[in-house]
């Protein structure tokens, strides 16, 4: 079946209509799906490192600078990689380890992988972790994650050459419209999420606004207090804390 799309394959491995999302989470198929992504990462890893060594002379960098600033960047990646290992963590009953371990480690952001399931299992009238979340809904929100992540690296390969120039452009007529336009359209975009979670229940209202407080407060702290891990962890501390917040509601 080479050609059969991911999202067929996975409901013709289990039933459609079965909410026992975690028969099909875990099936071989996406087990090989995230070795293989991590494996190209590895890949990627070594070649970036050899062509950096190569590079170097032609600059002026000596080995030791070029040994010391891979050290830093090492050490500066562990907040970003922990504050993704905690986002990674809440996903986990939503989508099982091999499928979070797929688009976790491949493109990093929770906000869009959450965003694009979510508008498929809304498209497909269910709502991802409710008694709707059938394994079908499951292979298509698995399916639209996979298509947005290509979807946004092939769109950046194409298009990042085109919009430099263009930006360069924007950026000389008015820095500010270039400062505010991406701001906008991702603000706009995940509020479109939030505001679609409030009318639910009351219980939904309270979470989306202890979620957008806490993140608030961390990233008041980050830039008053000029702490820049504080900057990475504040969407993983906001998920945390609104989980905690939303087991005590429900039990009340």
């Amino acid at each position: 079946m080479p050609d059969m799309p991911e999202a067929t394959i996975l409901i013709a491995l289990g039933d459609p209509n079965s909410t026992d999302i975690w028969a099909l989470a875990n099936t071989p198929v996406l087990w090989l799906c995230a070795l293989g992504v991590f494996a190209i990462i590895c890949v990627q890893t070594v070649l970036y490192i050899r062509a950096a060594r190569v590079a170097a002379p032609a600059v002026g960098m000596p080995i030791s600078e070029l040994k010391q600033s891979f050290r830093a960047g090492a050490v500066a990646s562990i907040g970003p990689s922990l504050a993704v290992v905690l986002v990674a963590i809440a996903l986990l009953a939503l989508f099982g380890t091999p499928a979070v371990l797929v688009r976790i480690g491949l493109i990093g952001s929770a906000q869009a992988e959450v965003g694009s399931a979510s508008a498929a299992a809304m498209s497909m009238g269910a709502e991802l972790g409710s008694g709707s979340y059938t394994q079908q809904v499951f292979a298509v929100a698995f399916m639209v994650m996979s298509l947005s992540g290509a979807m946004w690296m092939l769109c950046a390969l194409i298009l990042t050459p085109i919009l430099k120039r263009g930006g360069k452009t924007l950026a000389t007529r008015s820095p500010v419209a270039m400062a505010l336009i991406p701001a906008a359209a991702l603000l706009g975009a995940f509020s479109a999420l939030a505001v679609g979670e409030m009318p639910k229940s009351s219980i939904h209202l309270i979470l989306v606004v202890v979620s957008g407080g806490v993140m608030a407060l961390c990233l008041l702290l980050a830039r008053n207090f000029n702490l820049t891990w504080l900057r990475e962890w504040a969407l993983g501390f906001a998920i945390i804390i609104s989980l905690v917040a939303a087991y005590f509601l429900h039990t009340t």
